[in-house]
């Protein structure tokens, strides 16, 4: 019995020990334990990212090199901190709290040290690196922005936080990511895949060459290519319209749902967040909290629409059967309900079907438009619901499903949200400014050029997206595929003829664009701030969406300009201007050019911390740019002519 017991020990310590060879021969060899291995080193090297164009194939994105200084703080031996300081261009004690925050994230680990290194620098430096143990410079490539145009479409890269590493284990401390727009909806496809070396090192911590003559080292593969939808003329165009003016801009493509330019206003020069001083220009864009330069107004901005959504409430009426095209409703220069009034500029005694309504943007027909839709089937409750469901079948209330880093849902409510403020009874009277699109009606830019591409097609729309083509993709079904809305086709043919009115002899006549026929609407919002804890009239926002031609759009496009005055005013003339720009390709309203390149709304925006009086809606407020701006604005505007 001891011989037996004697001889399976001798058989169990031996089939231990055969395990521990496999293991340390076979399964320890591999890729994922030669991360652990502290004998083997590791160097990554990065790919290329992929280039981004416009959709002409004007290169807009490129890379240039950078160098990064890394260090692996166990590996670190004696310096001269003084010397070392003096390469970098750092002081003591940048040198010593980078280290520290190094070794927090791991002693053994690489990370980096001092990033974006000029080829300069790196020239001098590298000569002398032999003498700083533990420190490495890695080089990788950094963003190099072929225009000054589109930063908050086109986005920009910027070191990993903790807490993206944390949640995805490819990115180490100091990789880059992108961080808003392009970069970062697409940054898998333009990151591509890093490579790794494997350098086995000896007992003093040399390199001695690859491990296992590179067996397990990856090569890196590059990153993709990406043209996106944005016309980047129009883009430059744009975003000189809206010079010294605050909002957002959508042109949409409607038959495809491309989005042609995306304008937030104010922005500012890409090349700002590239290299040494990044940091530093990010957190003085960051800390704008007046004009928000990183605020992409476009899909972010949140208002109410205003006019605009009135062909909404007349396409659900017209689909709800309690108006038709010919019933007339009297106007007495607005609509009293109750206690209140809602005035309007038609004529007083004025008789409006549902075009010369659209036309005139008459309140008192689009508010007994409401009404009915409400009180259709005598509840009003079902009235709301029913509503709400036609306008979020136009994408409004809700997110788009785009490919857009950020945006917003905007709101459209119904009896469910109402129920906080009328618990029990409920009357269409109650949210009577849903007509004219205010009160509880909330939307973005980009909803709005959506629906009124919606509009432009008769009743179906594609999701709005920036992406025209990938590199060796296909587009993804959900922006090919035509999503259709809950108005018959029939019911906007009408619409659009009041929308083509309101160019020939409406709100909008004096921004006709010859041989164009542009359907369009005007709208101007109340705005209002909150100023030494009072509630404060500032001067309305002006509000304009468009699509032309009428028989075969080529585009559809939305503008806000905050604190514009009235819809026309200038958000119409920025509309006018890039319609007329995308489907002719040269201006012919020069007079509307000229007008938005002189006036400035910055006085508005001054308003409130300004501490002078407000005259709403007052042209003594109106601001005239300064000769030299002037000057500088039509310099710009005749290269873009000229690159045209």
């Amino acid at each position: 019995m001891r011989q037996l017991l004697l001889f399976i020990s001798i058989i169990a310590v031996g089939i231990l020990f055969l395990s521990r060879l496999f293991y340390l021969q076979v399964y320890n060899a591999s890729v994922h334990n030669l991360f652990e291995d502290n004998a083997i080193r590791k160097v990554y090297d990065y790919p290329k990212r992929g280039f981004v164009y416009d959709r002409d194939g004007e290169l807009l994105v490129a890379n240039q090199p950078s160098y990064d200084v890394m260090v692996i703080p166990r590996e670190v031996e004696p310096l001269d901190t003084l010397e070392f300081c003096s390469l970098l261009k750092i002081d003591k004690k940048k040198f010593i709290d980078t280290y520290k925050k190094a070794y927090r994230y791991s002693p053994r680990l690489p990370s980096v040290f001092v990033s974006h290194l000029s080829k300069e620098d790196y020239a001098v430096l590298q000569e002398k690196m032999r003498k700083f143990e533990g420190f490495y410079i890695q080089k990788r490539s950094l963003r190099h922005y072929q225009t000054t145009i589109g930063a908050n479409v086109l986005g920009d890269i910027g070191e990993v936080n903790n807490a993206i590493i944390n949640r995805d284990p490819y990115y180490r401390m100091g990789d880059l990511i992108g961080k808003q727009g392009v970069e970062a909806s697409y940054e898998k496809t333009l990151r591509g895949v890093k490579g790794i070396k494997f350098i086995q090192k000896d007992r003093f911590n040399r390199n001695i060459g690859p491990y296992k003559n590179g067996e397990f080292d990856t090569i890196p593969e590059q990153g993709k290519d990406i043209t996106i939808t944005i016309d980047a003329q129009l883009q430059a165009y744009g975003e000189l319209l809206m010079k010294n003016k605050r909002g957002g801009v959508i042109a949409i493509e409607p038959s495809t749902g491309e989005i042609l330019a995306m304008i937030a206003a104010p922005t500012y020069d890409p090349n700002l967040l590239v290299g040494r001083q990044r940091s530093k220009n990010f957190t003085r864009l960051l800390r704008d909290t007046i004009a928000k330069p990183l605020f992409n107004r476009s899909i972010q901005g949140v208002y109410e629409p205003g006019s605009p959504f009135k062909l909404m409430n007349a396409l659900i009426a017209l689909e709800e059967n309690v108006l038709n095209v010919t019933d007339k409703v009297t106007c007495y220069k607005g609509y009293k309900y109750g206690n209140s009034f809602m005035k309007c500029h038609c004529n007083y005694g004025a008789r409006n079907d549902l075009i010369t309504g659209i036309q005139k943007s008459c309140n008192a027909y689009f508010a007994t438009a409401y009404r009915k839709i409400l009180d259709n089937n005598g509840s009003a409750t079902d009235g709301i619901n029913a509503w709400s469901k036609h306008a979020k079948s136009f994408g409004l209330g809700k997110f788009l499903n785009n490919d857009l880093y950020v945006g917003q849902k905007g709101r459209i409510p119904d009896r469910d949200y109402y129920k906080r403020i009328y618990p029990k009874t409920f009357y269409s009277t109650y949210t009577i400014s849903n007509a004219i699109g205010q009160g509880e009606v909330a939307t973005t830019p980009i909803q709005l050029a959506n629906m009124t591409a919606a509009i432009a097609n008769r009743g179906h729309f594609f999701t709005p997206h920036i992406i025209k083509n990938i590199e060796g993709e296909t587009l993804p079904e959900k922006f090919t595929k035509p999503k259709y809305t809950t108005i018959s086709k029939q019911h906007f043919e009408p619409v659009i003829e009041g929308m083509l009115q309101v160019y020939k002899k409406g709100t909008a006549a004096s921004l006709q664009v010859k041989d164009i026929d542009i359907c369009g609407k005007t709208g101007t919002v109340e705005n209002y701030a909150i100023i030494d804890s009072v509630k404060t009239q500032l001067t309305d926002h002006s509000i304009f969406v468009a699509f032309a031609p009428k028989d075969d759009p080529k585009i559809a496009i939305a503008v806000f300009v905050e604190n514009g005055y009235w819809g026309s005013r200038f958000a119409g003339k920025v509309a006018s201007l890039l319609i007329e720009k995308h489907i002719k390709g040269y201006i012919t309203r020069t007079d509307l050019e000229e007008w938005l390149l002189k006036h400035s709304l910055e006085n508005e925006y001054a308003k409130p911390y300004s501490g002078e009086p407000f005259k709403i809606n007052g042209e003594t407020s109106m601001q005239i740019v300064d000769e030299q701006e002037y000057y500088q604005l039509k310099k710009k505007l005749n290269q873009i002519n000229k690159s045209q």
